[in-house]
């Protein structure tokens, strides 16, 4: 067996990199601080552009774990040492040798309430995108009343390009995940109009474009250059939007039965002072260099990998979680010396994944 490698965050990502590290040789313990692997991901139904079933993915990349340690229900709470012995302190006091550490621990979403001008928390029909798509995991949409939605609004960029709320990066995959949720919309109930409120359409990876077109091709769903400026509830519980039209310099009035709020990624920097991460102005960590050095963190022998560095998405997540596994794999070929198996101070008490194996 070769060294060992701890890594931290069980989201698509972490999972990518995990998988590729066993298949280099080398030992590896994923931490994940949820009950299950699979991040944000898991809770989500299909994903663009091409509509794979977000279960598929996760059970894809479990099923590369293969002799991986996987630890549930546990966070780490100190790293001590250096490059090429750490010992990493979990939540329930275990402590575990690690040659390199990477880093994949994901992003927030933005909490839609900062917005208040669009009511959410406060008009039951007011929602967000990540409800909406656990409504649409279960293929079903109806308002709080249980009604059969007839026109839906969803405003793009929430939490995103926004001085307001001190987050002035575009979050990449909102755009584009409007246009997949609408089309699903139109799929489970064809009559529904669908207007989609945007800043600017930015659409920019292969199959997106295509895609966008499609949306309005074949779904007729409705895009409109325009900012909302507030959102009324009306007595019988739908929203009254207005909105200013930036085509055309006018101010228009919108009638919906729901609204959704297509919030954007925010930095996860909970392990910047536990392991002496540096964080950008953007709220996610730094790498070593933005060009040549992006899987790579300041403190040398501790990795960077998916959303843990700025927003993307889950293809660029997985290709980042690989990308990070070659990196380590060249650093420990170089600066590493294999340990002598793991230091468990305790080892009761803690909550192991279903994909758990102990490799000798």
């Amino acid at each position: 067996m070769g060294n060992k490698v701890v890594v931290i965050g069980g989201g698509v990502a972490g999972m990518s990199a995990a998988g590729r590290l066993r298949n280099f040789g080398h030992e590896v313990v994923l931490i994940e601080k949820q009950s299950q692997l699979g991040g944000h991901v898991k809770n989500w139904y299909k994903v663009f552009p091409d509509f794979t079933d977000a279960s598929e993915i996760i059970s894809n990349l479990k099923g590369e774990l293969n002799g991986t340690r996987v630890i549930t229900d546990c966070t780490v709470t100190r790293i001590e040492g250096s490059a090429p012995n750490f010992t990493v302190v979990t939540s329930t006091g275990e402590e575990i040798h690690a040659n390199a550490i990477l880093v994949a621990t994901g992003f927030h979403h933005f909490d839609a309430s900062f917005k208040e001008e669009y009511g959410y928390d406060y008009y039951d029909n007011t929602i967000t995108s990540v409800e909406l798509d656990a409504m649409l995991k279960q293929q079903t949409l109806k308002t709080a009343s249980g009604k059969t939605p007839k026109k839906v609004a969803m405003v793009h960029c929430v939490g995103s390009r926004d001085q307001q709320v001190n987050n002035n990066y575009c979050s990449r995959v909102c755009c584009t995940n409007a246009v997949k949720v609408a089309i699903e919309i139109k799929e489970l109930i064809p009559d529904c109009e669908i207007y989609c409120l945007y800043m600017d359409i930015r659409v920019f990876g292969r199959g997106y474009e295509e895609l966008y077109r499609t949306s309005q091709e074949e779904y007729g769903v409705q895009f409109i250059r325009g900012r909302l400026s507030e959102a009324n509830e009306k007595n019988d519980g739908s929203l009254l939007l207005r909105v200013e039209d930036t085509l055309t310099a006018r101010p228009m009035r919108l009638s919906v039965d729901m609204l959704v709020l297509m919030v954007g990624m925010c930095g996860n920097s909970e392990l910047a002072e536990v392991a002496d991460l540096k964080v950008g102005v953007d709220r996610f960590y730094e790498t070593a260099h933005m060009q040549y050095s992006n899987n790579e963190s300041h403190r040398k022998g501790i990795f960077l990998a998916g959303t843990a560095t700025g927003p993307k998405a889950i293809m660029e997540s997985i290709t980042d979680g690989r990308s990070a596994a070659a990196e380590m794999a060249g650093f420990l070929a170089t600066a590493a010396t294999p340990a002598q198996g793991m230091v468990n101070s305790t080892a009761n008490g803690h909550s192991l994944g279903e994909m758990e194996t102990v490799s000798k």
